[in-house]
């Protein structure tokens, strides 16, 4: 199944016997000890909304401990958000599990999570405890937690070996062990500093199962961060070697370098069922772009432009084979559809790198039909104007599309433009036009560099009109924005416009005066 292509991917190709993967979701918790990620009570309940929404089976809502306002974040959620278990945080100590209780005891589904830490570095160095004391102090918590829950019909209880990554794995098969047998209904495995690499993981997990006797009476979560890039490799593996939660965040914000990316795992395991064919999630995909992009603006955390699935540039294709090859078949350059996570489509990002394909491609789709001389016109203009942009929008074809396609016989045609100009200079244009006889070039000062222009040309098509309007507009936004000109020039009577465009405003000017020269040279051959 490795070489198969998507659309020939069948229902028929998938285990019926597939076993679901848990997507419990700390954005609200643990992607908000992101620096400057701070949320109000209302914005961590909106947020949490929209993850009941997107259809994920754990919300992690905060730390009830740390704050009143947090506490009071976590309550709300758990009264207000119906669908998925609402998870509350808490260290191995009794205050801390008590707020975290009364805090989601009204959730229709609760879970308390208590953590400590189990690596040598975090008993020698945080909670200065010794391995028995950190064993007594762990099975105590989930004990305690259990007796807070019995009476509530859909609580559980989850605990953390924090750093299991570095804890020595005779310790921490005997911590895992005993959490499960004092109740622990879920025991997750924190790669709390992104320390192991995906071998070293998978292998942390099978140990795990292969080593804890009573394993199969929990479910095992991971809980992996991106230190060294590897949160989402080192989450897929483990799921391989037999986790069924994975916890993540929203866009992978977190502490230092942030966790598992949520849309990352999920659609790993939903792009390759073919590999993946075991495993499933509950998750509304349509809802990760839009949640993303919630998820962003709330936080005020901009999504990197190359984020995988949920970056700007994640569907934006610039190369001219790609653009080619995505306008012929989607699936040529697209390993996922961009409608099924809530983008509206790819995009065809004109640069100087676009073919002649994609060009035509999108006047097509802005209602321009060309010949293939005119697109030969058109895309000759369009590099000129891409080599001095990072892209080319739609706007800015309107412009090329208005200053190149037109039904006036082009007598004069601007070919070059020159400008020297100062404060103590007078200006001094010089402009090449091109003729019947060749191209003629021309020099002139004038009150400015456009005034000088005008006069150059002047002199070159032996025609003085008289300029009655001149307007500057920007087509497009930024600093290599095309502008467009329009005047206006009066002849016995009559009022003719003259459009220009270009990301060098003189020259704008220059060939919107030589369109108005034109215009009268057609105007008197039909008089």
């Amino acid at each position: 199944m490795m070489g198969t292509f998507l659309e020939e991917i069948t229902v028929d190709d998938f285990e019926t016997n597939q076993e679901k993967v848990y997507i419990f979701d700390t954005t609200l918790r643990d992607a908000e000890q992101t620096p400057g990620a701070a949320l109000g009570i209302q914005e961590k309940l909106e947020i949490a909304k929209h993850l009941a929404k997107l259809n994920v089976d754990v919300i992690e809502a905060g730390f009830p401990i740390s704050s009143p306002g947090d506490f009071d974040a976590v309550q709300r959620i758990a009264n207000e958000v119906e669908g998925p278990e609402i998870c509350a945080l808490s260290r191995v100590v009794e205050k801390d599990i008590t707020a975290a209780w009364k805090a989601i005891q009204d959730a229709p589904r609760a879970r308390i999570h208590t953590f400590v830490g189990t690596s040598t570095i975090h008993m020698e160095r945080i909670t200065r405890t010794t391995p028995e004391r950190t064993l007594e102090m762990a099975v105590d918590a989930v004990a305690y937690a259990k007796s807070l829950c019995a009476d509530h019909p859909d609580a559980t209880v989850e605990f953390s070996p924090m750093d299991a990554g570095r804890t020595e794995l005779a310790y921490l098969y005997e911590v895992v062990e005993a959490t499960i047998a004092a109740g622990a209904n879920v025991v997750n495995i924190p790669e709390t500093v992104g320390w192991t690499v995906p071998a070293e993981f998978g292998g942390l997990i099978a140990g795990i199962k292969e080593n804890v006797p009573n394993i199969d009476d929990a479910v095992i979560s991971v809980h992996c961060h991106n230190d060294l890039g590897l949160a989402v490799a080192n989450s897929l593996i483990a799921i391989e070697q037999g986790a069924r939660q994975v916890e993540c965040t929203i866009n992978g914000l977190g502490e230092r370098a942030g966790n598992t990316s949520l849309e990352e795992v999920v659609m790993a395991i939903r792009t390759r069922r073919d590999y993946f064919k075991a495993y499933y999630t509950d998750i509304n995909t349509k809802e990760i772009v839009p949640i993303s992009r919630r998820v962003s603006r709330t936080m005020g955390i901009p999504v990197q432009p190359n984020k995988a699935i949920v970056g700007e540039n994640a569907f934006a294709h610039s190369s001219g084979i790609h653009q080619d090859g995505i306008i012929k078949s989607r699936v040529t350059f697209e390993i996922i559809d961009p409608k099924e996570i809530g983008w509206q489509t790819s995009q065809i990002i004109l640069s100087p790198r676009s073919g002649r394909n994609a060009l035509k491609h999108r006047l097509s789709e802005l209602g321009y039909e060309l010949d293939s001389e005119q697109l030969e016109k058109v895309y000759e203009r369009f590099l000129r104007v891409a080599d001095k942009k990072k892209a080319v929008h739609d706007a800015d074809l309107e412009a090329i599309m208005s200053d190149e396609i037109r039904t006036v016989p082009a007598t004069f045609e601007l070919d070059y433009i020159q400008v020297v100009s100062g404060t103590k200079i007078s200006p001094t244009t010089t402009v090449g036009i091109r003729t019947e006889e060749g191209i003629v070039e021309n020099a002139s000062t004038g009150d400015g560099p456009v005034d000088a222009a005008f006069k150059a040309i002047n002199q070159i098509v032996k025609i003085k009109l008289n300029l009655i309007d001149y307007q500057i507009r920007s087509v497009t936004e930024g600093e290599d924005a095309i502008g467009e000109v329009t005047l206006k020039v009066q002849d016995n009577g009559h009022i003719i416009t003259g459009h220009g465009a270009s990301t060098d405003i003189i020259e704008a000017s220059a060939k919107a005066y030589i369109h108005a020269v034109n215009k009268l040279i057609q105007l008197r051959s039909e008089g």
